[in-house]
């Protein structure tokens, strides 16, 4: 989730690299086939975080420039196709989800680093834990305290870590199941996190947390009309505007990314215990 103002290029369809929490409406339209950015202006409109990921639509990352360009070759390929209510993300036609062993134990930490911030990130990360918890059956996030200063993604006590960053491109970043340890981090800016009007906190990292579980963008359903990302998903219910995990400015009926029955239905038929 991004918090940026952004160009013309970062705003585009092709790589919704840096849309921003505060972009209009209409502002992530479709370009125009001449109006396609080469990937060298692509590569350079995309926000680098730590370590050297790339983020695009808003809040996913991409290891390398090579993944980049894959991934920029895949959306103009795709640009014009649109698509063949939440859905999965999906790699090698395969779903990118945790088995159900590793769904009962999602284990993770809160850096000491956030400082006075600390509380209310904790407390966030409750909150969106336990919405996915209660909805699913089968997910059970576990807070490793004993891990919490030394909370990085070299700590192997934890499946993945919760870090600061002080980056004002975006609120909060996250991963999908299949990333990488060295990748396998949440991401927040605790100012902008405690500061974005109707998106609660807790609901804001419940959106993140939906990616930690597999689930995509619901935007990037030909429904949306606006938004595209990629055909990398699979459907588990039928298309909800007003979904956790879709963005309000995409075409979203939702004010505060409140958890819908919807949400709780997809996420049941994946992690339902």
């Amino acid at each position: 989730m991004l918090n940026s103002r952004t160009s013309r290029l970062a705003t585009a369809t092709i790589g919704a690299a840096a849309l921003a929490l505060s972009v209009q409406p209409g502002a992530n339209a479709v370009l125009a086939q001449d109006d396609i950015p080469t990937f060298q202006e692509f590569r350079a409109a995309t926000f680098q975080d730590v370590g050297g990921q790339y983020v695009v639509n808003g809040d996913e990352t991409i290891s390398s420039t090579k993944k980049l360009r894959d991934y920029y070759d895949s959306m103009v390929r795709k640009q014009d196709s649109g698509s063949t209510s939440l859905v999965v993300n999906t790699v090698g036609g395969a779903d990118d989800v945790w088995s159900a062993s590793q769904a009962g134990a999602l284990t993770y930490c809160v850096s000491d680093r956030f400082g006075a911030d600390k509380a209310n990130v904790v407390a966030a990360m409750n909150d969106g834990v336990g919405q996915w918890e209660a909805a699913s059956g089968g997910v059970d996030f576990v807070h490793v305290t004993s891990a919490d200063a030394s909370c990085t993604v070299s700590n192997s006590s934890v499946l993945f870590s919760v870090e600061p960053t002080s980056t004002t491109q975006y609120i909060a970043r996250a991963f999908f199941p299949s990333s990488p340890d060295s990748q396998r981090n949440v991401l927040v800016n605790a100012g902008s996190l405690m500061s974005s009007g109707s998106w609660t906190p807790g609901n804001i990292m419940a959106h993140e947390l939906g990616h930690t579980l597999g689930f995509r963008h619901e935007h990037t359903r030909p429904e949306a009309g606006t938004c595209f990302e990629d055909n990398n998903w699979r459907p588990l219910t039928p298309y909800d505007a007003a979904s956790i995990m879709h963005y309000p400015q995409c075409n979203g009926s939702s004010s505060d990314l409140s958890m819908t029955e919807t949400d709780r239905a997809g996420v049941r038929s994946v992690y339902g215990s």
